[in-house]
Parts: structure tokens; C-alpha cells; sequence
């Protein structure tokens, strides 16, 4: 039994789902103490690539696991938040974008709690949730490049393109959880799934 768990923990999907955690706090001390643009965009690229290969190889490699489950979600929210919240801090993206996002996270942790209090069970992920974390984590790399070059404005306007989309996906996703959990029977079930994207 302790080697299943130790197997199920110690996985390639689980190290990429870490490193992505450890690029959070490198990225905020490279951008926000040292303003290295370049390493900072290096981060972000690598954090983004990581979120997209983790389930891809959880999967290929038959190694998905309650804890990846649990772990990459919680991740890509404090990556994005912690992305954001640095942006807004070197006047990258407006305070609104900040606020939205970050209401709408506080929003679905208690649509969660109920959803779980309701059902005895966590959202499942969905195909519109992936979408919108994916479209966002690739919006902050070109927000951190743009600039008032020709190629600059390039990189502002894709940014804002995946960033504009991803906004909008996740509060349909939001708005696709709440119905959900209204319409949830009550149960005993305790499935783990996915819970905020």
C-alpha cells in the first residue's frame, strides 16, 4: 500500500505540475524585484507549457492520480493569480481584469463547498473550463512582451485576444458550475475530480 502511494505521488505529470509551482515565486522575484522581462516571459512560457504536458503525459503514461487531480488545479490558480496580480502591479493589465477574476474564484470556492455539502461530490472538469485556463495562461506571456514596438503591439494584441477569451469562457464556466449545482440531487457520492477549472 505504500508503494502505491509513494507511486502515486512521485510521477512525471506531478514533477511538471511542481515546477510549475516553484516558477510562481521565481517568476514574482524576477519580474517585481529584478524586472528581468525576458526571465519573466521564460517563466510564464514554461509554467504555461507544463499545465498544457502534464495531462497529456498523466494520460500517455496511464498515471493520473487523486492527488494530480487535486494539485494541478490548485496550482493554475495561484499561478494566475499571482500572474495577474504582478501585471497589474507594472500596469501590464487594468485593475478591473484583477477584480473579476479574482471575484470570480472567490465565487466558485463557495459554489464548490456547496456543490460538495449538496452532492457529496466536486465539479468535474470541462472542456470550457480547460479552454479558459489554457487561453489565459498563454494571454500573460504576450501582455508581459507588449509594448509600443510594431512587433510590442503585436504581442498586446494577441495577449488581449487569448486573455478576452479566456475571461469570457471562464465566467461561462462559472455560470455552466452554478446550474450544475442547482440541479444537483443530493447524494452521498465522494468523487474527486477537478474542482475549480
Amino acid at each position: 500500500m505504500a508503494t502505491d502511494k509513494k507511486s502515486e505521488i512521485w510521477t512525471i505529470p506531478n514533477g511538471l505540475t511542481a515546477i510549475r509551482a516553484l516558477g510562481v515565486p521565481i517568476f514574482l522575484y524576477l519580474l517585481l524585484a529584478k524586472n528581468l522581462i525576458g526571465w519573466s516571459f521564460f517563466v510564464l512560457v514554461l509554467g504555461a507549457c507544463t499545465d498544457y504536458l502534464d495531462g497529456k503525459v498523466a494520460r500517455w503514461l496511464h498515471q493520473e492520480s487523486k492527488l494530480g487531480a487535486a494539485m494541478d488545479p490548485t496550482i493554475d490558480r495561484i499561478y494566475i493569480a499571482a500572474t495577474v496580480i504582478a501585471l497589474a502591479i507594472k500596469s501590464l493589465i487594468p485593475l478591473w481584469l484583477v477584480v473579476i477574476l479574482a471575484a470570480r474564484d472567490i465565487y466558485m470556492l463557495c459554489l464548490v463547498g456547496f456543490y460538495r455539502k449538496r452532492s457529496g461530490k466536486v465539479f468535474e472538469v470541462t472542456f470550457l473550463g480547460k479552454a479558459a485556463t489554457f487561453n489565459l495562461l498563454y494571454a500573460f506571456p504576450f501582455l508581459l512582451l507588449s509594448g509600443r514596438s510594431i512587433l510590442g503591439k503585436i504581442e498586446h494584441v494577441a495577449g488581449w485576444s487569448f486573455g478576452l477569451w479566456g475571461l469570457g469562457l471562464y465566467l461561462v464556466t462559472a455560470m455552466d458550475y452554478t446550474e450544475t449545482a442547482l440541479r444537483a440531487p443530493r447524494g452521498i457520492s465522494k468523487k474527486l475530480v477537478d474542482p475549480s477549472h
